[in-house]
């Protein structure tokens, strides 16, 4: 009987990158929603804004590189890009700021290293830190959410494109704001602050950042459900905050170091955890290696949170373990087919 020999991979359904990567986008809808009810139509702006910058460089560069443009435009890499550096941005953020990290991200974090396959680096969170070290006071300053005092609304549609686009809101001089993050980094270890600040008090977490990571934790389990990731990442990058978060809380000073929902439930957190560290370029690939990839990036989000300079970290633990990923698939790999134990680090290979 004559018998078919094809090569792998061996796929039980169809499937292609831009396929992928529009459930992703579909799986940040529900985050998109919650925040423009919290801070306004700012999200929408910069997501539409990132969107359009990030196609003409892509298409700029392709026809630079004499790619075909629309074969790559369909992969959807770039718009994936752009909508997870808009998500993490502030919504009053200056046009010019999405703009500038937005083409960062696509011309020197993707395209100089190769296109899409070929970047060592989460090309979103390389964009993010550079509009962090470079224009810190953009990067810092969020509106304050919806319904955190009873004077608080949300920006309206014009209200927004006036800020993004002018800096300035028609009868309004001034605004500030600050997420629970940095304020708990502001005033830890002054009980009489931290208890009488609203933004601090939400229902679990920190008011408005509680629901806005709710709902990337839906879009992540939508993800893991439709097979875009594994759990692997997500799971063990939670655990570790979830331990460092319960261990410094509860056995050291509960002043100084927040709970363990404020930690899962404030700022990038689940994000990061779904959407941003399960990069499939730049994440360790090996089951075992995910979980310690993951796990790394926990650590130092804590770790950064606690001790750094910045009162979320996100961005620099995943571009840290981007760096480490390679060596932690070295000494994870798996067991191949016909060896009675996996290859580990420099073992001799039989």
């Amino acid at each position: 009987m004559a018998l078919l020999n094809v090569t792998s991979p061996h796929l039980h359904k169809p499937g292609n990158t831009g396929a992928f990567m529009r459930q992703v986008i579909y799986a940040t809808v529900p985050g998109i929603a919650v925040l423009t009810h919290f801070f306004g139509w700012g999200t929408l702006i910069n997501t539409v804004l990132a969107v359009l910058t990030a196609l003409a460089c892509e298409a700029a560069i392709l026809k630079i590189r004499q790619k075909p443009i629309a074969f790559y435009l369909n992969d959807y890499s770039a718009v994936v890009t752009a909508l997870l550096l808009a998500l993490a941005i502030p919504p009053s953020s200056p046009w010019w700021l999405t703009v500038v990290g937005t083409s960062f991200a696509i011309v020197v974090a993707k395209h100089l290293y190769g296109g899409l396959g070929m970047n060592p680096f989460n090309p979103a969170m390389i964009g993010y830190v550079l509009l962090l070290i470079s224009f810190p006071k953009e990067m810092t300053t969020w509106l304050p959410a919806s319904g955190v005092t009873a004077s608080t609304e949300a920006l309206n549609l014009l209200q927004s494109l006036q800020l993004v686009f002018t800096g300035q809101i028609s009868g309004v001089d001034a605004f500030s704001g600050a997420t629970p993050l940095d304020t708990f980094r502001t005033y830890a270890g002054q009980p009489e602050v931290l208890d009488t600040n609203a933004v601090l008090h939400g229902l679990m977490a920190g008011y408005g950042w509680e629901w806005v990571n709710v709902a990337f934790l839906l879009g992540g389990i939508y993800l893991i459900w439709r097979r875009i990731i594994t759990w692997h990442i997500p799971v063990a990058m939670l655990a570790a905050i979830f331990f460092l978060s319960g261990f410094f809380n509860t056995a050291v000073d509960a002043d100084n170091y927040g709970s363990i929902l404020f930690h899962l439930l404030s700022g990038g957190t689940m994000l990061g955890a779904f959407f941003i560290a399960t990069d499939p370029v730049t994440a360790a690939t090996s089951a075992k290696g995910k979980l310690v990839y993951g796990a790394g990036i926990g650590i130092l989000v804590y770790v950064i949170r606690s001790w750094g300079g910045y009162p979320d970290a996100v961005a620099f633990s995943v571009l840290l373990m981007n760096l480490a990923a390679p060596t932690i698939d070295y000494y994870t790999q798996p067991r191949t087919y016909g060896h009675s134990k996996p290859n580990k680090g420099l073992a001799k290979r039989s």
